[in-house]
């Protein structure tokens, strides 16, 4: 098809051209220029040759009149970046005075002023030249102001000037027009001060930009459901939230969690249960688990039978294991609490097991067992050694394949279990 019509075009062409011939042939055309009283005669063909013969000698003489200006400017374009590119590898390392100074020079090239600056209110703030960094956003605010505008809240951030950051970022996040790093640093400042429901609306404006990728921005979403959820003052208000939640914000477990732990501070226990546990029925999430056992005013009996339930399916879980032990302990079950305990810590050893066991023993009046086990969790918060229990066998010593119960997949094939 390409080459048929190509050859129509080529025949339609060459028509056009005989056509024009002919006419031209038949009356070429007079002209008449007239300069003083020097008078110049031609055909109008001629004449249209000769300016286009013209034209094109001023366009050659032109670019050979650019030349030298055009290699000039292209050496000062490949200098500047060679500079921007030093200072911001000086900047990287560390040296900030080197990285000021290449980046000054690398500003002469106006296309790189904008990163050049931004990269300078990052040195002059290292250097505790906060003058001097806001005027570099000052003067990169000229060409980029949505990056001048982000990366001067995170600046404020990073000092620990959280509702400075929030201040700045008010205005313009009102009228949806913030760059995606502003909106990340304006959830943030949010959150830093309190204002959980501005960082909730300002997530559906960050998802639409879908500048971060799905993991940081769930992680991001879960910790903004959270605080939401965690700020409300009333259990009308927090469940009124609640429903307003998509079904999949209400899947994500950090939400989960502090929604039940809320409604249960607030006087009501059992909602907070019964989204656990059917969230539990569908999808294992040892968050949930954890924030079952913490419950404030409920049953401690009905969720000791529900946990243990769930023991069934997952015996190797160290936060069902912990969290277990904890139910015990409020149910002044001291012996089972043991039990439960020492099999999570034979499993693996975490901070929260020990200062659970340590509640075991303070309960039953053994307090300097009880101050061994609250050292341990204390170094296992320090990422050091524990040592193990008057008359308890050391860890590198303990047989954990005892503790460790056999899984199976549907199909009756062993897996190996997940043990942290």
């Amino acid at each position: 098809m390409r080459y048929w019509l190509a050859g129509l075009l080529l025949v339609a062409a060459m028509l056009a051209a005989a056509v024009g011939y002919h006419w031209l042939a038949s009356d070429p055309g007079y002209v008449l220029v007239r300069l003083g009283n020097t008078n110049y005669e031609t055909t109008a063909v001629v004449a249209v040759v000769a300016l286009l013969l013209l034209w094109g000698l001023i366009g050659v003489a032109w670019r050979l009149a650019r030349w030298p200006l055009r290699l000039w400017f292209r050496r000062v374009r490949k200098k500047s970046r060679e500079r921007l590119a030093n200072g911001l590898v000086a900047l990287a390392e560390g040296r900030y005075l080197r990285a000021e100074k290449e980046l000054a020079r690398a500003t002469q090239y106006r296309e790189l002023r904008a990163p050049a600056m931004l990269a300078t209110a990052r040195a002059a703030l290292a250097l505790g030249e906060t003058a001097r960094a806001d005027a570099a956003l000052d003067e990169a605010a000229e060409t980029a102001p949505g990056a001048a505008l982000a990366l001067r809240a995170r600046l404020k951030r990073e000092r620990g000037e959280f509702a400075e950051a929030y201040r700045l970022l008010s205005t313009e996040a009102r009228t949806t027009t913030l760059v995606p790093a502003a909106w990340v640093e304006y959830i943030e400042a949010a959150l830093a001060t309190g204002e959980a429901e501005a960082a909730m609306d300002a997530l559906a404006p960050l998802a639409r930009t879908q500048a971060l990728s799905a993991p940081t921005f769930a992680a991001l979403e879960a910790r903004v459901l959270a605080a939401a959820l965690t700020a409300q003052r009333s259990a009308d208000g927090l469940n009124e939230q609640w429903a307003g939640l998509t079904r999949a914000q209400r899947r994500v477990p950090a939400a989960l969690a502090a929604y039940a732990r809320r409604i249960a501070e607030l006087g009501h226990p059992l909602p907070g249960m019964s989204e656990i546990e059917a969230h539990l029925r569908k999808d294992w999430s040892e968050p949930a688990v954890q924030a079952y056992a913490e419950l404030a005013g409920a049953d401690t009996g009905a969720r000791l039978r529900q946990a243990e339930g769930w023991l069934r399916q997952h015996p190797n879980s160290v936060v069902l294991l912990v969290s277990l032990g904890r139910l015990c302990v409020a149910g002044r079950l001291w012996g089972k609490a043991r039990e439960y305990l020492e099999r999570s810590l034979a499993i693996s050893e975490t901070a929260a097991s020990w200062e659970a066991l340590g509640d075991c023993h303070s309960g039953e009046g053994s307090h300097a067992l009880a101050e061994h086990c609250y050292r341990n969790a204390l170094r296992l918060a320090r990422n050091e050694a524990s040592e193990p229990l008057p008359g308890m066998a050391p860890r590198l010593g303990l047989d954990t394949k005892a503790a460790v119960i056999e899984q199976r997949s549907e199909h009756g094939v062993p897996r190996l279990p997940d043990v942290g």
